[in-house]
């Protein structure tokens, strides 16, 4: 969710699991807040967008001057500007993206990122959980994706959603359109079907890049993987939002094994 749980501070050693691998997340607070405020005892920990800058960086500069361009991550980009870009980043630079940046060699440095993260965007152990999803059907396959993004860490949790609202984005030029004057505006050809093919395999990852057998796939886990990251673009504004009712849940629940957390979130909310 937009608002991340990342921790329980100072609160004994039978610490709530649960929190901290649940986003919870209200509608009012769908924009992210600057301020931190001051750590307290018995008090969670929210936190700003735990999104790392190069992913921000790259979806944003793609969205502004992207949207457009025909073959967006499948056209081939500059190595060497790439490579470049990489350094400035890691070296912990305020890497300014402009115009005048290739939108190609920004593409590619995106996926290079999430394809070479020491963890995967989504863990290695969920892999086989969210795989187990493609052979559900309606409601059951997303309330289980659902059920699944909630074990994520709160990092991974921001950066995967801002990266699948910037994908949903994508796709959502895919088709050519015509402006006021009636001259055509061109598509990006990148449907949701593209998109997922191209970072699927970054994203769920079954091996460790480097790693033997790392980027042999078989057919159907190919097939599971396009088709679970589809879903995750075109469902992912209702998948990343915990409902009232389970909220409720959660807070009846939580009554019983912390008491104090509720305490808390009855004050926040």
């Amino acid at each position: 969710g937009a608002m991340s749980v990342d921790s329980i501070m100072d609160l004994s050693d039978n610490t709530s699991k649960l929190l901290e691998a649940l986003q919870l997340s209200h509608p009012q607070e769908l924009h992210p807040r600057r301020s931190r405020g001051k750590k307290k005892s018995l008090s969670l920990n929210p936190l700003t967008w735990q999104v790392p800058r190069i992913v921000d960086r790259c979806c944003t500069h793609l969205e502004m001057h992207g949207l457009q361009t025909v073959g967006i991550f499948r056209v081939g980009s500059s190595k060497k500007r790439v490579q470049q870009l990489r350094e400035e980043f890691d070296r912990g630079l305020d890497v300014f993206l402009d115009e005048h940046q290739s939108v190609h060699d920004v593409a590619a440095l995106l996926k290079e990122f999430l394809r070479d993260m020491p963890d995967s965007l989504i863990p290695r152990e969920l892999y086989g959980a969210f795989l187990t999803t493609a052979s559900m059907e309606g409601p059951a396959q997303l309330d289980t994706l659902q059920l699944l993004l909630f074990l994520l860490p709160p990092c991974h949790s921001d950066t995967l959603l801002r990266l699948l609202r910037f994908l949903a984005e994508v796709a959502r030029h895919a088709e050519s359109s015509w402006d006021p004057e009636g001259r055509e505006i061109p598509g990006n050809k990148m449907t949701v079907s593209n998109l997922a093919t191209v970072f699927g395999p970054n994203i769920l990852q079954k091996e460790k890049p480097g790693e033997k057998d790392a980027g042999a796939l078989n057919f159907e886990d190919s097939a599971a993987i396009i088709l679970v990251l589809q879903r995750l673009i075109e469902h992912h504004h209702s998948l990343f939002m915990v409902s009232p009712e389970m909220q409720c849940d959660i807070l009846r629940r939580l009554f019983q094994t912390d008491p104090d957390v509720i305490e808390y979130l009855l004050r926040r909310k």
